[in-house]
């Protein structure tokens, strides 16, 4: 009985860390795809992951201090000439989720 418990609880632990890699991994596709096309950031920024080379915004590979929550705001309330993606409504708050997740894991990578 103890052993059918081990094992049921291994297997959810070992489903659930599938899970997560494959939302995480599917996150960054979607993520790329939102950089590249849905929000045009490679046009205004440089980022190795993305390919892009953008000459406007700031090199994404070198900004000090990038993490999730600070792409999240920015992203959303806008910085400078970046519009607020959130604010004008140009990409749903998902979107911003997806792409904010995606900067924050590509970049300097």
């Amino acid at each position: 009985m103890k052993i059918t418990k081990f094992l049921l609880i291994s297997l959810f632990i070992f489903l659930f860390n599938s899970q997560t890699s494959f939302t995480d991994e599917a996150k960054m596709i979607k993520g790329l795809e939102i950089f590249n096309e849905t929000a045009a950031c490679a046009g205004c920024h440089i980022l190795k992951a993305a390919g892009s080379e953008g000459n406007i915004g700031p090199n994404l590979d070198t900004v000090e201090g990038l993490n999730y929550a600070s792409v999240m705001d920015i992203v959303t309330h806008g910085l400078g000439v970046m519009p607020a993606f959130g604010e004008d409504e140009i990409l749903t708050k998902d979107q911003i989720e997806i792409v904010s997740f995606y900067v924050a894991n590509s970049a300097g990578k």
